[in-house]
């Protein structure tokens, strides 16, 4: 008989850790797929006002020359990054490189570098990673003296 009840309780216990592991994998997943829709927003919001800004006949660039930053980089070569750099384009403010934590090619027109490599000092660092400024901000505060702006505060001043 206690044998019999060691076997249930022994059952008992290792199904209650299955599910126990199984419930943080979900809640793993479910934080994961949280962090992304709040990152694919608040991106779909900063796009949405740049859309309007070119509607109203302005462009980017504007900030840069009111500010005098005429040699930048962009930090975060993704859809937003790459968008920034083709505004820029012909513009009086030249991107000198971009900056990203994945360097997988050298798609853009211009270098990416890793962020502990930084070439060389620019006027400017824009961060287009909407979901992690003050992380990055505070990340590059301790490699660089320039300012370190966001493009949600650009896009929403111009």
């Amino acid at each position: 008989m206690k044998k019999g009840v060691i076997s249930v309780c022994s059952a008992l216990a290792g199904a209650l850790a299955g599910a126990g592991a199984m419930g943080k994998t979900e809640r793993d997943k479910r934080k994961k797929a949280e962090k992304s829709a709040g990152k694919f927003s608040a991106m779909f919001h900063l796009m949405n006002q740049w859309v309007k800004v070119k509607q109203e006949g302005k462009n980017l660039s504007s900030f840069f020359e009111k500010n005098n930053y005429k040699k930048i980089a962009i930090y975060g070569m993704g859809y937003v990054g790459e968008t920034l750099l083709g505004e820029l384009k012909g513009t009086g403010t030249e991107v000198a490189y971009g900056i990203d934590k994945r360097v997988l090619s050298n798609h853009a027109d211009i270098k990416i570098v890793l962020p502990e490599d930084l070439p060389g000092s620019v006027d400017a660092i824009v961060v287009t990673a909407v979901d992690a400024f003050d992380e990055i901000e505070e990340m590059l505060r301790e490699k660089v003296e320039c300012p370190i702006v966001s493009i949600e505060d650009i896009v929403f001043e111009v």
